[in-house]
């Protein structure tokens, strides 16, 4: 896969797959979103290796997903804050996860509720101007109009 033709090509979605990149960075930033902020509670929350943890967590940082904060000296200790970027990137992992328990098996799956009234909480993807699940819209994809290189998807 051409990583760099990809990100920095005019297809958003095709950059968007090269931030995301793998299940660990969705996994990162659904507990960091929960409230999570220190490389222990993401290792114990989801299994992963101390050096898989620390290459997500410093590519993640270098996205611009992830804040990199010291909280303590002495040793030095840093938590991991969601940017205005990585709270962006919520709703659509909400999303994923409604699509993963309508398509992906019969399996009991987590969910999310509204803290204040208990209610379930089914979110959809709108278009801002209407209101129209993006679902229900026939549409087409527009390249940006360059003279300087190939239109691809």
């Amino acid at each position: 896969m051409d990583i760099e033709r990809l990100s920095s090509g005019t297809c958003a979605i095709a950059r968007a797959a090269t931030v995301m990149g793998d299940a660990w960075t969705l996994l990162i930033l659904r507990d960091a979103g929960l409230g999570l902020t220190r490389f222990d509670q993401f290792r114990c929350s989801l299994g992963i290796a101390p050096n898989i943890l620390t290459r997500r967590l410093t590519a993640m940082v270098a996205q611009g997903l992830l804040e990199r904060r010291q909280y303590q000296d002495h040793p030095p200790r840093h938590e991991y804050v969601l940017t205005e970027s990585g709270r962006d990137l919520l709703p659509v992992l909400m999303a994923l996860g409604a699509w993963a328990r309508r398509n992906c098996g019969s399996a009991p799956t987590s969910s999310w509720e509204d803290t204040e009234t208990g209610r379930p909480i089914d979110p959809i993807v709108v278009d801002r101007a209407t209101g129209q699940p993006i679902g229900e819209i026939e549409m087409r994809m527009v390249m940006p109009d360059t003279e300087s290189q190939p239109q691809e998807v």
